[in-house]
């Protein structure tokens, strides 16, 4: 699946000699990405916050078996074995198409992108992984006593970058770019870890048949992608078929968006062309993904029933509960520091001298924000809407507000300093479109 004549953006050169600097600004190009993939982010966050109470507020109202009855509600083709509630629906149908887009910007993140090189990989790539191994590790010592909940070991890892974007949106706080390139890209190796643990962890029972047979559309889509095809009305049944055929075969759906991402190009043929293909799919299912398919998940998710004050307080005392909170809330700030303070060390860099460690800590309070993997992860382990799902769910809404709060205090201890560097990477003096800070070498 690789591309022809790779033409990475361009970077900042520095000096022979210079230091290396963690988390610095990345390219004009790369900058000008990250940013209008955040602003569609943010607003995907707040329709999924928007689903997601209006879940609750009906799931604990007087009308709550209504909402029962909707999630429940089975739809589809039986005679293909898809005759699915719609709350399947939401997580096996609708999130491939968030996987889908989420493999498109992994592939680029490697092809093109602050993957591609290791020097600048290695701190967001590390920060995620210990954003992983420190929440896991985490549930599981509050869970040893209790094996029958090892199974959510995996629900505090994930990392929701729209959620954590709509609470930034919430707060009126904007983070310098390189902040917010440095969550992006921890976000992007968050999600591809989520997808390897879904993949490895949440199969229960594998046919291999389906599996296979999910090659030859899969194939036929690579073949179609790779010669620069759009037809969606052969593209669609193709990209359908291999769902259909991997979710026939036990492992989880979404892994086909991811697989399917994979396989579309990323660079383009010749230069002056137009979009790749890659960017031109990302520009037309983005909004898709942001825009429909997370918040309508969110909102056959998130519908638990709380029980009032003395539920909800049973239900945080439950140690599935505290191991996913500690995890989101501790474990999170604590692994994606460690590891990007490991990181800086072993490469020998400097932290850039525009920001401070409170700024880290504050990023790596945001990764506690953990939504939509977390509910799916959750669903996977305890089964939709069993007592220790509602549990975990909970614990997810609760833990993510926590992590959003604390967050909130650490950005205005910074407020000023964010302020200066946003309006210093906004000046444009010659006016070519460029803000000047990005063609310096320093």
């Amino acid at each position: 699946m690789a591309d022809e004549n790779p033409m990475p953006d361009p970077a900042p050169q520095r000096p022979p000699g210079a230091t290396a600097r963690a988390l610095d600004r990345r390219s004009w190009p790369e900058a000008s990405r990250a940013a209008d993939i955040l602003r569609k982010e943010t607003v995907g966050g707040v329709l999924l916050l928007i689903g997601a109470l209006v879940a609750l507020v009906w799931a604990n109202s007087a009308w709550a078996d209504s909402y029962t009855a909707l999630r429940e509600l089975r739809v589809g083709p039986a005679a293909w074995h898809l005759d699915l509630s719609l709350g399947t629906w939401a997580a096996d149908g609708l999130l491939a198409i968030f996987f889908f887009v989420a493999g498109l910007e992994l592939k680029r993140e490697f092809v093109s992108g602050d993957l591609r090189d290791p020097r600048r990989a290695i701190v967001p790539v590390a920060a995620a992984v210990g954003g992983v191994i420190v929440p896991a590790v985490v549930y599981a010592l509050v869970n040893l006593g209790n094996p029958g909940a090892l199974g959510g070991w995996a629900i505090p890892t994930a990392t929701d970058i729209a959620f954590a974007l709509a609470v930034l949106a919430v707060i009126g706080h904007s983070l310098p770019s390189a902040l917010r390139t440095f969550l992006l890209t921890l976000a992007v190796v968050d999600d591809l870890i989520a997808i390897v643990i879904i993949a490895v962890f949440y199969t229960d029972d594998l046919s291999i048949g389906p599996l296979l047979l999910a090659l030859v559309p899969l194939a036929a889509f690579t073949a179609a992608v790779q010669r620069r095809i759009r037809s969606w009305w052969l593209l669609l049944p193709l990209a359908a078929a291999t769902w259909a055929l991997v979710h026939a075969s036990g492992v989880h759906a979404t892994v086909s968006g991811v697989l399917l991402g994979f396989a579309v190009p990323v660079i383009r043929r010749r230069a002056g062309e137009g979009p790749g293909l890659a960017e031109h799919f990302e520009h037309r299912l983005r909004p898709v993904s942001a825009g429909l398919a997370v918040p309508v998940f969110a909102f056959f998710a998130a519908g638990v029933t709380v029980g009032g004050v003395s539920g909800l307080v049973s239900a945080v005392t439950d140690p599935v509960a505290l191991g996913v909170i500690l995890g989101l809330v501790g474990g999170k700030a604590v692994g994606i520091t460690l590891a990007t303070y490991a990181a800086v060390r072993f490469t020998r860099a400097e932290l850039d001298s525009d920001l401070r460690w409170l700024d880290v800590v504050a990023v790596a309070v945001l990764g506690g924000i953990g939504f939509t993997v977390s509910l799916l992860i959750g669903e996977l382990a305890f089964g939709l809407g069993t007592p220790r799902d509602d549990v975990a769910k909970i614990a997810v809404l609760t833990g993510s507000v926590v992590a959003a709060v604390f967050a909130t205090v650490l950005l205005r201890l910074r407020v000023r300093a964010h302020r200066r560097i946003c309006e210093q990477e906004s000046v444009d003096a010659d006016h070519d479109g460029v803000p000047d800070v990005y063609q310096r070498g320093d």
